[in-house]
């Protein structure tokens, strides 16, 4: 009995290696693929920052006729919170994933996931991983060019247990980001054409994520009301973290939400994905 256990164990051991294998190899090559793009990469995220100096005008003009802080926040922590707030919409972002999702349904090329041995949604997430390493990886440059630039607006670091609250904020952001919009792609098995469904989100997201201003700014009860949407932890909850905006037992609740918002949309991309192949229907060579 215990030898055919012992074999059952190498087996599932052999089963576990080959798998780590697969998933390796897939990412070593969307990695090498995603490559060729370090030259946008780092153009683009130099352009990304440019309407920061915009907002520095801005609100310079609005802090000039008012005394002290607007809902906690002085002028400096404005400008630290959107220079934070374009870190963490680098990592929660995902351009295309939900579209290109229900393009493959709507084209028909959803068949590949069907015929071979590789789960479509663990792929599209080996593939936006490989997406963020190389992007991170090519333009820290510019990122920690903007930020010496800007080292002005920023109070002295955070103690490290706000550094670790704020990177494991940003880790989960992107699973927020991916599943979130990989579960509005999945639509794409019951309506032929989410572009309009996708543009709401996207308006949603730019004004509910506190990409646009701090969420905390909003009168009662609004405030509340946008920060118990799960958009407020893809820009506004890292930067807040970040800024001590959010502490002690309130940070660890929402570390938690965020993760429990994780878990949803995990269980909802999964339950969408078998339903949906459940009534695909695919036809030709």
């Amino acid at each position: 009995m215990s030898q055919i256990t012992w074999k059952d164990d190498r087996a599932l051991l052999a089963t576990l290696q080959g798998k780590i294998a697969t998933w390796g190899t897939i990412l070593r090559i969307c990695i090498e693929e995603r490559l060729v793009y370090r030259g946008d990469f780092a153009l683009g995220t130099l352009m990304r920052f440019l309407p920061i100096v915009t907002q520095i005008f801005l609100w310079g003009s609005i802090f000039q006729n008012v005394a002290g802080k607007i809902a906690g926040y002085t002028y400096d922590n404005i400008i630290a919170y959107y220079l934070l707030t374009m870190v963490a919409r680098a990592f929660s972002s995902m351009p295309g994933l939900a579209s290109g999702i229900a393009g493959e349904i709507r084209d028909g090329s959803v068949k590949k996931y069907l015929i071979q041995p590789i789960d479509m949604i663990g792929f599209l997430l080996l593939n936006r991983v490989a997406h963020k390493l190389v992007y991170y990886g090519v333009a820290i440059g510019p990122f920690a060019l903007v930020f010496f630039l800007c080292r002005s607006f920023f109070p002295s670091a955070p103690p490290m247990e706000t550094i670790i609250a704020f990177s494991a904020s940003l880790f989960m952001s992107f699973l927020l980001g991916f599943f979130l919009e990989a579960a509005i792609g999945l639509i794409g098995f019951w309506f032929l054409e989410v572009s309009s469904l996708l543009f709401v989100y996207m308006l949603f997201n730019f004004f509910f994520s506190g990409h646009m201003f701090p969420l905390d700014v909003l009168p009662y009860p609004w405030n509340y009301v946008f920060e118990a949407m799960p958009l407020q932890y893809l820009a506004y909850f890292p930067a807040a973290v970040w800024l001590g905006k959010i502490e002690g037992d309130q940070l660890i609740s929402a570390l938690w939400i965020e993760a429990a918002w994780i878990l949803f949309f995990i269980v909802i991309c999964r339950v969408a994905f078998r339903r949906g192949v459940r009534r695909y229907s695919g036809f030709g060579g």
